[in-house]
């Protein structure tokens, strides 16, 4: 079955065949998610907020909670605001949480629910709070879902008041271990700052015996209203943290620096760079110690990487800052590609290509899925796969090494907690690419070149 695929490349703009993306409210639910005591709420039918809530658990192999207005037939004609009330209304009487954080689907946005009045009608106890944003499915992807959850906690609750010398962190698409190690760069610069969202320690909360629907991790109000008093924002994915820090900018003046995330060596000499700017100027001796290891490693891998065609694919931040990483390598990204749509990945990523020179080697697509990625294969083999899970029977049928980054993992264990951003995060992803090429040698070559010392 994997391979059926035919050579011959078709341009589709009406299908999509094994998506590289999934929908809004999967973004907007794991954005409320790192957010503390919050309860996802998705406005729709049970059935959308069931795919949701699996998605991410199959990933951070961890519970994604969350509620639904469980929309019928009724609903469908007269629309959810019945639904919604009394959905809420149980939300905070059974699960208690500090605030519902409602996301819409492709129900509730096709029927034009107004979510503005409807919350503006509830009567939401003493002390709890909701807020809501709009995540039609049929619009972006769950980047995009996750980038507009976060700007309207920003509209509801980010207030303007005296600056601070805090620092707002908008981390990007990223996993719970990846927050971390931004904590530690942090810490490491000595700059006090808010992240948000923050999914560590809830998304990969550690086994204690006893379950907690609300896990210690997450933003919590206060930190997300303080938000709107901090001295600058620090917007990590140029293409996922823009909305957000643009929606504060324009409710609280909070000025922001656009970067893209700290993945592989350049992009997180540019993040540390920014941190100094706001410290004095100072880079912690640990970091450049950080960076050295990272360097070393790799040019003592080098002729392993040297040369070796690459296809990189998933999340537009994560496959940009991927795909540098590649080319810092001595690799050629020569398939760039995200489901995610916007031309504005192809821009950079072009503008990438012809840094390195390479912009005859290496294409780069958006809103495409894994059937043309396949095809692109067919065509022009590659000598590693550099993704997420949904790679793996591109790799099996064209006997391709495939190194797992990114978002979803599915069919492996402990990726939300390991990281790929920073020095640590690349030497870690450095490791993982040459034993994944140098275990490629190992198979296939003649026994007589079977070396033992490499």
């Amino acid at each position: 079955m994997l391979d059926l695929t035919p050579k011959t490349h078709i341009n589709r703009t009406g299908a999509l065949i094994n998506p590289c993306k999934t929908c809004q409210p999967v973004g907007a639910l794991l954005a409320a998610l790192g957010v503390h005591n919050c309860m996802p709420y998705s406005h729709g039918s049970q059935g959308c907020v069931s795919y949701h809530r699996t998605y991410l658990s199959r990933h951070f192999k961890e519970p994604a909670i969350a509620c639904t207005s469980s929309f019928t037939e009724g609903a469908c004609v007269f629309g959810g605001g019945a639904n919604i009330r009394q959905g809420a209304k149980n939300a905070f009487d059974v699960y208690d949480p500090d605030i519902i954080a409602v996301h819409t689907t492709c129900l509730s946005e096709t029927i034009g629910d107004d979510l503005n009045t409807y919350i503006e009608e509830m009567d939401i106890p003493e002390g709890k709070l909701v807020v809501h944003c709009n995540t039609p499915s049929y619009v972006g992807s769950h980047v995009t879902g996750f980038a507009n959850m976060m700007a309207g906690f920003i509209k509801y609750l980010a207030a303007k008041g005296k600056t601070t010398e805090t620092v707002g962190v908008f981390p990007g698409f990223v996993n719970p271990g990846d927050i971390r190690e931004y904590k530690h760069l942090l810490k490491r610069m000595k700059i006090r700052n808010i992240m948000f969202p923050d999914c560590s320690n809830v998304m990969d909360a550690p086994m204690t015996g006893e379950y907690k629907m609300y896990p210690d991790g997450g933003t919590t109000i206060d930190e997300i209203r303080a938000l709107g008093s901090c001295r600058k924002v620090l917007a990590l994915g140029r293409l996922t943290s823009e909305e957000p820090a643009s929606q504060l900018k324009r409710k609280c003046s909070v000025e922001y620096d656009l970067l893209p995330l700290p993945l592989g060596l350049a992009d997180t000499d540019t993040f540390i760079m920014a941190l100094a700017s706001l410290n004095g100027g100072d880079v912690d001796a640990y970091l450049e110690e950080e960076r050295g290891r990272l360097l070393d490693l790799m040019l003592d891998a080098n002729p392993y990487f040297y040369g070796k065609k690459v296809a990189v694919y998933g999340d537009p931040d994560t496959v940009l800052g991927l795909a540098r990483f590649c080319l810092e390598l001595g690799m050629t990204p020569s398939y760039v590609l995200t489901g995610t749509p916007g031309e504005a990945f192809v821009r950079l990523a072009t503008a990438l290509f012809k840094e390195y020179g390479k912009e005859s080697q290496c294409q780069a697509f958006a809103a495409k899925d894994l059937f043309d990625l396949h095809q692109f294969i067919k065509n022009e083999p590659v000598d590693l796969l550099l993704g997420n899970s949904h790679g793996k029977q591109i790799a099996k049928a064209e006997n391709i090494p495939l190194v797992r980054a990114g978002f979803p993992i599915l069919d492996r264990y402990g990726h939300g907690s390991q990281t790929i951003v920073g020095y640590r995060g690349a030497f870690n992803l450095a490791t993982k690419i040459a034993d994944a090429l140098m275990d490629e040698y190992d198979r296939h070559c003649a026994d007589e070149d079977l070396e033992l010392v490499m």
